[in-house]
């Protein structure tokens, strides 16, 4: 084996062991049963509730643990793009387990390569549903400031 076939090889190999090593630094909650459209109601009312003492119009979607919608609904006048953010935002926190702010925070530390993975959204207001420990789906809030759509979607997690 020459000298030059064999560099590579050993780079490739510290790459997988690298890739591998960093996985399993990053312990994510493991799936529960998905949320129930009864679970996603009250999420998504106290998510109104909030946004709507605020004057706040928002849309917001809850997904299941796979980032399949549950429920949906808005606020009237919510900006048009809002709809289908507020479902993304849903579907990245459920997908990846943990919410979209963390890839905004990722990206703010100088990590660009997040923004290739499927599915990203560094944007606050998507956050997973916890019950047990669990990650049962996900909240999605879109239509004010990434950090009001995040209040919002926590008090719609503080309801359930």
């Amino acid at each position: 084996m020459s000298t030059v076939k064999f560099i590579p090889r050993v780079m490739g190999f510290a790459a997988l062991a690298l890739i591998a090593t960093s996985a399993s630094a990053q312990q994510r909650p493991d799936y529960g049963t998905p949320v129930t459209i009864d679970q996603a109601k009250k999420i998504a009312a106290a998510v109104v509730a909030e946004c709507a003492a605020n004057k706040w119009n928002v849309a917001v979607a809850i997904a299941d643990t796979a980032g399949n919608l549950v429920y949906f609904e808005r606020i009237e006048n919510t900006q048009t793009a809002s709809l289908e953010i507020a479902m993304m935002k849903a579907r990245a926190a459920a997908t990846y387990r943990r919410p979209t702010r963390a890839f905004a925070d990722a990206i703010a530390k100088g990590g660009p390569a997040i923004m290739t993975l499927p599915g990203v959204v560094a944007s606050p207001g998507g956050n997973p549903i916890m019950v047990g420990g669990k990650v049962i789906g996900a909240v999605g809030v879109s239509g004010v400031t990434g950090d009001q759509d995040e209040q919002c979607a926590k008090a719609g997690l503080a309801a359930l």
